[in-house]
């Protein structure tokens, strides 16, 4: 890749993130090229696939996809960034769930149920709110409890456009 395409992908990459700088992203994506020529015939087969994007984080880092996916979704439901799920963002996140209630059943009062029942499964440490290691333990209990609260991991549409848009070199090999 040349200085100018890495450095016009840093740009574009770390204006649309905020946990990452320039030069950080920079570092990401010349960490990615290495590693895409060391292990070019297994892409050139199978692709950049979850297989091959775990056992890259594996070899490079040491690190299984249960926990970046974890991790990952856990942010998603934190609404606010404090490290916890809260009741009031539980709520925010589950009162459209909910299809048809009967009519003689306030709404609110439905999720809130849901919201308890919920707390009762997966706060381990029973203070009325999720913890990173209460959420961790639950999924790993129960993995269908990764997005229950909802979706927090892409489609496999969404991921291939990105892929495309961001590497629109890679799909060639």
């Amino acid at each position: 890749m040349s200085r100018k395409r890495l450095q016009l992908l840093a740009e574009s990459l770390s204006r649309s993130t905020k946990h990452f700088s320039e030069g950080e992203v920079e570092c990401l994506i010349k960490l990615f090229d290495a590693l895409l020529a060391r292990s070019c015939s297994q892409f050139a087969v199978s692709g950049f696939n979850r297989i091959v994007f775990r056992d890259t984080l594996f070899a490079a880092f040491g690190m299984t996809d249960d926990v970046v996916l974890d991790r990952d979704c856990f942010a998603v439901y934190d609404l606010n960034g404090d490290g916890y799920i809260s009741r009031e963002e539980m709520f925010q996140m589950l009162k459209d769930t909910l299809i048809k209630q009967p009519a003689d059943e306030d709404p609110d009062e439905a999720i809130k149920d849901l919201i308890e029942i919920v707390l009762k499964k997966m706060d381990y440490d029973h203070d009325g709110k999720l913890s990173f290691a209460d959420f961790e333990q639950a999924v790993k209990d129960e993995n269908l409890l990764l997005e229950a609260f909802g979706p927090c991991l892409p489609d496999i549409k969404s991921r291939i456009a990105f892929e495309e848009r961001v590497f629109p070199d890679t799909r060639k090999l």
